[in-house]
């Protein structure tokens, strides 16, 4: 069961997140999204997630050395990746789809990640937009699949009931600005999604 807040940016948000029961945090190191942290700006925050809590970095279009190298530099525990790599990774990663992507379950098949993220159709955006998609296309699929698109506090009991997936992520709509969490929706957030997990 994976419980990831994602687009952590703040050193107080980190531990926060951790007290209310994340499993899972996601830095992203990709400079176009409004929740972007440099590596440098990345290492207070990771220092505050305690062994047990996954540290992923969320990356897109980027090369397979650069990944491997923060991945290494940062002490990530995941690499989560969006976008088309030059070559197969050798460290620990999970990959992104869009629900709409052609031939979903095939893919699932042949990938070689831990973990494949269903996140709601975004466009140039790829992702954190707070938009849900149809929870039944991740249903029935094999292996472990997490949800993104859209999943707060109100919804994500019946996204969990509707798709029975290996974990959930969660970002934009747990946050008063892009990058700045709300604790108690965080909280309200895992509790829910804890209890979903538990039926």
């Amino acid at each position: 069961m994976i419980i990831k807040i994602c687009g952590i940016t703040t050193e107080a948000d980190a531990a926060a997140c951790v007290r209310a029961g994340a499993t899972a945090l996601g830095f992203n190191f990709w400079p176009r999204s409004p929740r972007y942290v440099t590596p440098q700006e990345a290492s207070r925050p990771l220092a505050a997630v305690p062994s047990g809590v996954l540290k992923v970095g969320v990356f897109v279009d980027e090369t397979a050395a650069v990944i491997e190298s923060l991945v290494g530099e940062l002490m990530l525990d995941v690499a989560q990746v969006h976008g088309t790599l030059d070559r197969p990774l050798v460290v620990r990663h999970w990959t992104a789809y869009s629900a709409s992507t052609p031939g979903l379950k095939e893919i699932l098949q042949s990938t070689g990640a831990e973990a494949v993220l269903i996140d709601t159709p975004a466009g140039e955006e790829r992702g954190g937009t707070g938009r849900t998609f149809d929870w039944s296309l991740a249903a029935g699929l094999l292996g472990h699949v997490i949800l993104a698109g859209g999943l707060g506090p109100d919804n994500v009991a019946e996204a969990i009931a509707a798709a029975r997936p290996w974990g959930v992520d969660a970002s934009s709509r747990l946050e008063v600005a892009p990058g700045r969490k709300d604790i108690h929706k965080v909280r309200a957030f895992v509790e829910a999604a804890r209890k979903a997990f538990e039926l």
